[in-house]
């Protein structure tokens, strides 16, 4: 997964280990899973679609420089706003 570090500390940001009170299972995620979601009345937040959110988190990087995550190399769309409909990456 690739966010600016300015949705990252966003409020509508959550690195998950539990869900209804019990750890992840693999399936969904496990050890740990990014969401970025929408928050109602806070619309000043960036709100990607959900492939924006990572599944399996091992690690964490801090880069000075943007990379491509999977799914931004395979054409969708870097930014990924969900009220701009940015589903892909066209050029």
């Amino acid at each position: 997964m690739n966010v600016p570090l300015s949705v990252a500390l966003a409020d509508n940001f959550l690195l998950a280990t539990h869900f209804d009170g019990q750890p992840l299972e693999t399936d969904h995620g496990y050890p740990l899973r990014g969401i970025v979601g929408s928050i109602v009345g806070q619309d000043d937040l960036m709100t990607p679609y959900f492939w924006k959110g990572g599944k399996w988190i091992r690690g964490l990087e801090f880069l000075a420089k943007d990379r491509l995550g999977f799914w931004e190399q395979a054409g969708y769309h870097n930014e990924a706003d969900v009220w701009k409909e940015q589903r892909f990456s066209y050029g």
